[in-house]
This record gives structure tokens, sequence and C-alpha cells, in this order.
């Protein structure tokens, strides 16, 4: 099979991390970007010339461009193009500031917007590629306490199935990773958290029992699924991580079509006509 090159970011931990170890344990080369790209020292140590670490902040869409201008002219291609890097946001909606709510829709949404418009460029132009869009379960489904995360993974979704349809006729291939529960610091040192509404305190501890209930994935194990997708002749456009998402998805679109087929004759009514 070909070498491919990966850019992934968010590689300092968690899936970043894992997916640029398993794609340079198989020969392929990746470029690894990070707020600190010393995060990186050990695998540039190990891996040498296949790995090209470099800073970025994906908030900021001129220093996008230019890392993944970077990125190409090193390894002259891209095929693999990961938009990993994002954070939780947690609080009710009522908690939020507005500059929690501005700053998690900068990072999980138009950071991956900027290194999609970046790189989609060079992969039309090679005639190929593949994005992974690293979403979530709370892409298509929705909990209490992190309603901001939810509204930057929907839209993230919405986004990534639009620019599915519109580069299919290139060769190029989206993506969407949903996981379940994963060990990533997802909710740990990387999340935010807004400040509490006392008259909220019930439903943060309901949140946190649950959570606490929840046994996570190895963001390790997934590697090997990863793998299969960019190696698919027709990779999916969606597909879940973890054995927990299927069942909840389930059980939430059948209370969405329950409710829409309950509501038909009003939606009807709402046409108009006879």
């Amino acid at each position: 099979m070909a070498t491919k090159t990966w850019f992934i970011t968010g590689t300092s931990r968690g899936f970043g991390r894992e997916w640029a170890i398993a794609a340079l344990e198989r020969g392929d080369r990746v470029v690894g970007t990070a707020r600190d790209p010393g995060t990186l020292d050990d695998l540039v140590e190990k891996y040498g010339d296949a790995l090209l670490a470099l800073p970025l902040d994906v908030t900021d869409r001129a220093a996008v461009f230019e890392t993944v201008r970077r990125a190409h002219e090193h390894f002259g291609r891209l095929d693999i193009v990961v938009n990993n890097a994002g954070y939780g946001q947690f609080g009710m909606v009522e908690e939020l500031s507005e500059q929690e709510a501005r700053d998690q829709i900068e990072t999980n949404l138009f950071g991956a917007l900027w290194v999609t418009q970046a790189a989609l460029p060079l992969l039309r132009e090679q005639g190929g590629g593949h994005f992974l869009q690293v979403s979530s379960i709370g892409g298509i489904s929705a909990f209490g306490g992190i309603g901001m995360y939810h509204a930057s993974k929907w839209a993230l979704e919405g986004i990534s199935q639009a620019l599915a349809q519109e580069v299919a006729a290139f060769g190029i291939h989206v993506t969407l990773i949903e996981p379940g529960g994963f060990s990533t610091d997802w909710g740990g040192s990387s999340a935010r958290h807004a400040d509490p509404l006392e008259a909220y305190q019930p439903m943060h501890e309901a949140a946190q029992q649950r959570r606490a209930g929840n046994t996570p994935g190895d963001p390790t194990a997934s590697a090997e699924a990863v793998m299969r997708i960019v190696d698919a002749d027709e990779p999916p456009l969606r597909v879940f991580f973890g054995t927990a998402p299927l069942g909840m998805a389930e059980r939430d679109y059948e209370r969405r079509l329950a409710t829409w087929r309950e509501w038909q004759p009003v939606s009807e009514l709402a046409q108009g006509g006879s």
C-alpha cells in the first residue's frame, strides 16, 4: 500500500497523538500540529524525518493557511487531513458567557473550517484525499450541561455533510468520526467550565454522576479503526467509535420520528391548502 501523508491537528494528546503514532508505525508520514509542538519531541526523536511537528492555533486563519502550505511544501502532498483539535465547554446554556460561547465555536467549528479551506485546493489539484472530521455522539444527540459543545459539533456535522457532496467529484472523501466516551482528556484539563448558577446545582450533580458511571474507551485502540477507514475504497460519511453510540442514536432517532409523525397533521396544516 502506498505511503500516505497525514496532516493532524491537536496531536499533543488523545486521538490525534494515537493516530499519528499508528500512521508512523506503518510507514506513513505525518505533519503533527499542536499549540505547543514541544509535546511531540519524543515522537520526533523516535520517528525522525517522517514526522514534521509544527505549532498551530487553529483559530488563527492566517496561521492555518501558512502551516498547511509549509506542510505541503515539506512533504509534497497531503492525503489525509484530520480535524481533531477541539475541547469541551461545560456549562448550562444560561451559564455561558459570550466569550465562552464564541471561543467554543472558534475552535471546534471555525478551526476545522479553516484547515479544510486551506487543504482543499491542494487535494483537488492532486485528484484525491480524505478529510477526517472528529465529531462526537454529541454531534447528533444532546445532553444538558454541554449545549455549546453540541452546537459546535452539530454545526461541524452539517458543514461536513455538505462538503462531502461538494468534493466527491474531485475524488475527495469526507468522514465524520463520532466517538462516545474516550479517555482523551476531553473532560479533563483541556475542558473549560462556565461559572455555575445555584439553580442548576442538581443538574450539575446528575451530569457528574452520569459521566462517572461511564467506562471510557481507549484512544489507542481507536487507531486500528481509523486505519481501516482511511484504507477503504469507499469510506463512510459517518462512523461511530465505541459500543455505546449506536444504541444512543437509535433511541434518540426513534423518539424524533415518533414526535414528527405524531405532529405531522400540524406540519401539513402549516403548509396551507385544503
